[in-house]
């Protein structure tokens, strides 16, 4: 993935049209477009080559199984054409490397979660972020997912990982400001919400794109 713009759409609708629209419209403004279990589930597996024709797909199934079941999950998505996909730390290092095994021999990038955006990660994820990301170094990981929402979080996983690619959610709807995030180390930001729920969502990806020139 070529961090032109720095910027990863979440495509975070339902309807399959309004998918591809979207995309169409907006992959000019983005370094690739994140697909969840949503748009999956409501418009079949197809949407992830339809719209990786558009641009790169990131495949967001944040995969948490058992290592055989994990790249069963890994293979279906990657052979639809998803360039790259998320990935559960927190199932131990077998199940991880089989999602990191199933990408490699695809050409493809794994992210690893080490914590989420939202306030429930403070519960759980974010005491052990710091060995989640480790694990994500020793197998190898193109990188992980940290919280544009808690800067201090991105610079403590920066710390760990060092030049792996770190891709933070959490911009816009909920609140975490761009800026922010990229001074504490994230190299792309995945924002949703706040682009495609908006009046006129090309003016609201210019407007962030201008926003994060020099």
């Amino acid at each position: 993935m070529k961090k032109d713009r720095q910027l990863i759409l979440a495509l975070d609708v339902l309807s399959q049209e309004r998918a591809l629209e979207l995309a169409e419209g907006l992959a000019g403004y983005f370094d690739a477009i994140k697909i969840g279990y949503p748009l999956i589930l409501a418009a079949g597996l197809g949407i992830v080559g339809k719209v990786s024709r558009l641009a790169p797909v990131i495949a967001d199934l944040k995969v948490a199984d058992i290592p055989n079941t994990n790249r069963l999950i890994c293979e279906q998505v990657l052979d639809a054409g998803a360039g790259g996909l998320i990935a559960q730390a927190f199932v131990g290092r077998d199940s991880l490397e089989a999602c990191v095994k199933a990408a490699r021999d695809r050409d493809a990038d794994l992210y690893v979660v080490t914590e989420m955006s939202h306030p429930g990660a403070l519960d759980f994820m974010a005491p052990l972020a710091e060995r989640m990301a480790a694990l994500a170094v020793e197998v190898d990981a193109s990188g992980v997912v940290a919280p544009a929402t808690r800067p201090e979080r991105i610079r403590a996983i920066r710390s760990v990982i060092g030049r792996r690619v770190i891709i933070s959610p959490g911009v816009g709807a909920q609140g975490g400001s761009a800026r922010d995030a990229l001074q504490a180390g994230a190299d792309y930001l995945i924002v949703g919400r706040s682009v495609i729920e908006a009046r006129d969502p090309h003016a609201a990806a210019s407007a962030l794109l201008q926003s994060l020139s020099p």
